[in-house]
């Protein structure tokens, strides 16, 4: 809109100096005019007598414009003016569409690439211009972001799996020690507390392997997934610490099949639910719900709220963050600060989104979109 706004303006400026110049050169010196005066009517002729012919001889002179007639051609100027500002308006916009359009695609093509499919390229094909030359700027930031990414992905998978072994002989000369008889009592305490030590590190290692998972869905395998059961499961499997909370647990679901990875989709539902579990007060309350929203047939949304104290829109979104806890949680929790960051990483994946919001009444409602 602003390059046709421009492009008429233009069109108007130079119509309008255009015409007046010609106006001028026209209209500052007398006319040349030749004119054909109107025969006067001829007498009927006398009987007897043939008719005459009468010639009237074009007369020439000139005459000086009037006002009145610098007015008239001045007029109709400005209208042929307006009827050309309207069809260069037209041309304009037809024509700023197809210079944009370049740029249309780059910024349709650019909103679908994300850090899942940074493979992606713009390749925008023509002559070689000002446009092909942005386009090809942004492929070559979009190759080192790639390659930056899948650097940092196979640091974590690697560092993790590199940690597993030291963690595993770790904890088997702890057995060693602890077996052997006649120890002092000091070594059974220290051996609960070591342990406790390499169970949070073997949950932050399986984390850490499933983000780096959730970031390589090229050879991602999808069926599909019950998310009923999956939500089922994860409540059934967690039925001791909900007695041990005294926890009232309402669950509402729909019959949904959900097309993705049934692994993937497993470890959301269950971080979830621990989630709400962990962070919950003892007597308190869970509600698990998986719907389809009305009208919305392509939607599936698993929500779990749970109660807990007031919590604040940046504590909220301070949560969302990879290890990131409130408080004291940061050591009195088993945590590891990346269950909601595991969630929405895994709703991206499969196309959807974590919303976090803090009840009024005290406690968090997590939504997983679909």
């Amino acid at each position: 809109m602003r390059l046709t706004l421009l492009y008429a303006a233009l069109f108007l400026a130079s119509g309008i100096v255009l015409l007046a110049v010609a106006l001028y050169l026209v209209f500052r010196n007398p006319i040349l005019v030749t004119f054909d005066p109107t025969p006067p009517s001829l007498p009927s002729p006398m009987p007897g007598r043939s008719d005459v012919l009468r010639v009237f001889r074009p007369a020439t002179g000139t005459v000086s414009p009037t006002w009145a007639t610098v007015r008239a051609a001045a007029a109709q100027s400005a209208g042929v003016l307006a009827a050309m500002a309207a069809v260069s308006t037209l041309l304009g916009w037809i024509v700023a569409g197809r210079v944009l359009s370049p740029l249309r695609t780059m910024a349709f093509r650019t909103r679908r690439i994300s850090e899942q499919n940074l493979h992606e390229r713009l390749a925008l094909t023509g002559p070689r211009d000002e446009m092909t030359e942005l386009a090809t700027t942004i492929d070559g930031l979009l190759g080192r972001l790639e390659a930056a990414f899948e650097a940092q992905r196979r640091f974590i998978a690697n560092a993790s799996h590199e940690l597993r072994t030291p963690l595993a002989m770790m904890r088997t000369s702890l057995d060693v020690a602890v077996a052997k008889p006649g120890r002092p009592r000091e070594v059974d305490v220290l051996g609960g507390k070591l342990r406790e030590g390499l169970d949070a590190a073997d949950r932050l290692l399986e984390g850490l392997l499933l983000l780096a998972r959730t970031q390589n869905v090229e050879r991602m395998e999808t069926s599909a997934v019950s998310l009923p059961d999956l939500l089922d499961a994860a409540l059934h499997a967690r039925r001791a610490t909900i007695e041990d909370k005294r926890l009232l647990v309402e669950q509402k679901v729909e019959p949904v099949l959900y097309r993705g990875n049934d692994t993937l989709l497993a470890s959301l539902v269950d971080n979830l639910v621990d989630n709400a579990i962990r962070h919950n007060e003892p007597g308190g309350w869970l509600r698990a719900q998986v719907t389809v929203p009305r009208g919305e047939h392509d939607r599936t949304r698993i929500i779990v709220e749970n109660g807990g104290p007031l919590l604040t829109r940046a504590e909220v979104d301070l949560l969302g963050q990879p290890f990131q806890r409130l408080g004291s949680q940061r050591t009195s929790q088993p945590g590891t600060g990346l269950g909601l960051s595991i969630i929405a990483a895994i709703a991206e994946v499969h196309h959807g989104r974590l919303l976090l919001q803090a009840r009024d009444e005290g406690g968090l409602r997590a939504e997983v979109e679909l």
